[in-house]
């Protein structure tokens, strides 16, 4: 399922097909030393990438759009069809603490290495808080590691304000940063 497009993006469902593409991005230190619970681990092989992406497949079919775990498909041109192979994540989940679920959601990114830095994920990020906006979202949080100053540079573009660190979530410390959706006039 396509959930939307940018004019350099798309965001759809992960596939089964898109096996090889998950495994080259969560096989990845560079992405995965920001992700989970200590200690962090890249995904080992194609057997454990087949099992996360069933999961992630699964809890995407528990969800309504525009959450999900949504394959960030980088376009080839401007009107153009999408290239064939995902190069990140774009998230937007419910979130729950440890005293269950909470009525927040979140927003979050993951992006191969080659991909960074040319605000791609800013790009979807900000196409999917208006689809969370005009699904009546009205707040949106960005939960970062504290030390991962590509994805705090990405929620400041996106304009969510930094709330500070905090170990509500997953039993982490984070640094919480909120998006506030626009009233309508």
């Amino acid at each position: 399922m396509e959930l939307l497009r940018t004019p350099r993006t798309v965001l759809r469902s992960w596939r089964q097909d898109d096996l090889p593409s998950y495994f080259d991005i969560y096989s990845r230190w560079e992405v995965m030393r920001w992700l989970g619970q200590p200690p962090r681990r890249a995904v080992a092989d194609l057997a454990e990438a087949r099992q996360r992406l069933g999961r992630w497949q699964q809890r995407q079919g528990m969800l309504s759009a525009p959450q999900g775990l949504w394959a960030l498909v980088p376009r080839t041109g401007p009107g153009e069809r999408p290239a064939a192979d995902p190069v990140g994540t774009v998230l937007l989940l419910p979130l729950d603490d440890a005293t269950g679920p909470t009525g927040e959601v979140e927003i979050g990114w993951h992006l191969h290495p080659d991909y960074q830095g040319r605000g791609l994920v800013t790009e979807a990020a900000r196409a999917l808080l208006s689809a969370a906006a005009r699904a009546g979202q009205e707040r949106v949080l960005a939960l970062t590691d504290p030390d991962n100053a590509a994805s705090q540079a990405v929620a400041g573009r996106l304009g969510l304000a930094d709330e500070g660190l905090t170990g509500r979530w997953f039993g982490l410390t984070t640094r919480q940063f909120a998006w506030t959706a626009q009233p309508v006039r």
